[in-house]
């Protein structure tokens, strides 16, 4: 579980986020310059990125940490799966 600043933090980034693709897709609507287009998408994805980070900080910090620290093998090997399942995801692109 996230705790409360950094979920405050994760709303608020979200919430500009979805303000720049709105923003994106008033570009779109207006036939902006592509480049330009291109450009805010891209920081888009940069943005996304880094609530990504603060999310797999926060799991790991929580729910990882969590998991090892109990003997249950099961659930250890679980959280390992997940993580692998996250970067192959994202980083196997």
């Amino acid at each position: 579980m996230m705790d409360q600043e950094k979920k405050v933090n994760v709303e608020a980034r979200l919430g500009r986020i979805a303000g720049q693709v709105s923003g994106i897709q008033r570009m779109v609507d207006t036939d902006r310059y592509c480049v330009d287009v291109l450009m805010q998408i891209a920081a888009v994805r940069a943005a996304l990125g880094k609530v990504s980070k603060i999310l797999l900080e926060s799991h790991i910090q929580t729910c990882v940490v969590g998991a090892f620290g109990t003997d249950d093998q099961n659930e250890r090997a679980a959280k390992i799966e997940e993580l692998v399942k996250i970067f192959e995801k994202n980083v196997g692109r």
